[in-house]
């Protein structure tokens, strides 16, 4: 396939027209069969890698199915998320393992792409569990980590971790080499986010949310992570959980080096309004608001390519800085940047093409067929 006309980006963060070619799976520096697609008054850019979602189409991947996975990865490609890292909730010991096995044993043969788990439960705070299951949280557990890790065929890109808990500090510096460790779910200050992110941690999940906020006197989370800069943030640009000035001062404190737009989607996410479940808890979806009974919001209803256009056509962050935070810094945070993330001869040749004018998906290419 041969791509002409589109303004393509490119690995220095810019877009420029030129020609892209593919040969079978791959993005390559020619074609070889006479399939051309016109990309006059679009925009090319890299498949997008959510590495963080719970759900859509009424499907969730704690529910421990390939026929979940399956549902799950077949909308997300077809929405342009080409690469996915769903996470799991604060579950008990055996079901997180079934979650695991599941994954392992996926066969990956359908939709976007399954290239890890986000195990964002259950080594949080009870005070901070937001839409978690407070049934569940445990405190920090090596052991119980390389447990379902192992579970998984060592799928576990991302681990949450809550530093304060008692534990939490001993498990960050063993495992640091072993995946990586991500500042949640927290009462943590900024001293202790801090220490953590010495200590190894290098990612903070959900920025904002099931945190203290940033405070002039107490900064926190937030305040612990802008002064590192080994530290990338995840964010949520669904115009629900961040305030549009907010969003756009986190850029300016972080830059967009550091920053990875996620969806922390659920299986409400491409359904209707109605009563849908996370972490078999029961949330009410109206609109883009997904909510628990008692109001707490129950991650988004929004997927990750949704998110991207609302942060440019409405937080006015510039497009080239919305697709590196959601296309490149999101690959190579759980290190599959060699893969993914780039249009780059030698990668996989997963594209979307771009409407200019409002964004508007004209064609997903997915392992280098269109679909």
């Amino acid at each position: 396939m041969k791509i002409i006309n589109a303004k393509v980006y490119t690995e220095a963060g810019i877009f420029e027209e030129r020609e892209v070619c593919t040969d079978k799976e791959w993005i390559s520096e020619t074609s070889t069969d006479d399939v051309v697609l016109d990309g006059t008054g679009c925009y090319l850019i890299p498949g997008l890698t959510d590495v963080h979602f719970h759900g859509c189409v009424g499907k969730d991947f704690c529910d421990g199915s390939h026929e979940s996975i399956e549902a799950m990865a077949v909308y997300e490609a077809s929405q342009g998320i080409t690469t996915i890292v769903p996470a799991t909730m604060t579950l008990g010991r055996d079901m997180l393992k079934r979650i695991c096995e599941a994954a392992a044993s996926y066969p990956n043969d359908k939709g976007a792409i399954l290239c890890g788990i986000n195990m964002e439960g259950p080594f949080i705070s009870l005070a901070r569990k937001g839409a978690q299951n407070g049934d569940y949280v445990h405190s920090p557990d090596i052991e119980m980590f390389r447990e379902l890790n192992a579970a998984s065929g060592n799928l576990v890109r991302l681990l949450a971790i809550a530093p304060e808990e008692p534990g939490a500090m001993e498990c960050i510096e063993a495992l640091k080499d072993e995946v990586v460790l991500s500042v949640a779910h927290t009462t943590a200050d900024y001293e202790t986010a801090a220490e953590a992110f010495q200590k190894g941690a290098s990612h903070v999940t959900h920025l904002y949310n099931a945190m203290s906020g940033l405070s002039h006197r107490a900064p926190g989370v937030v305040g612990a992570a802008a002064d590192d800069e080994h530290v990338e943030a995840e964010l949520i640009c669904d115009g629900i959980h961040v305030h549009p000035a907010t969003v756009r001062q986190t850029f300016k404190m972080f830059g967009d080096d550091r920053i990875i737009l996620i969806s922390d989607s659920m299986e409400a996410t491409g359904m209707p309004d109605g009563e849908y479940a996370l972490g078999g808890q029961k949330v009410i979806k109206k609109g883009n608001l997904a909510t628990l009974a008692d109001g707490t919001i129950a991650g988004s209803a929004t997927n990750l390519m949704d998110c991207l256009r609302i942060a440019v056509l409405k937080m006015h962050i510039p497009l080239k800085s919305a697709v590196k935070c959601a296309a490149v810094n999101s690959a190579k945070s759980v290190g599959m940047y060699d893969q993914y993330g780039s249009i780059t001869p030698g990668k996989k040749a997963n594209l979307v093409l771009l409407k200019e004018e409002d964004l508007s998906t004209v064609k997903v290419i997915l392992k280098g067929k269109a679909i």
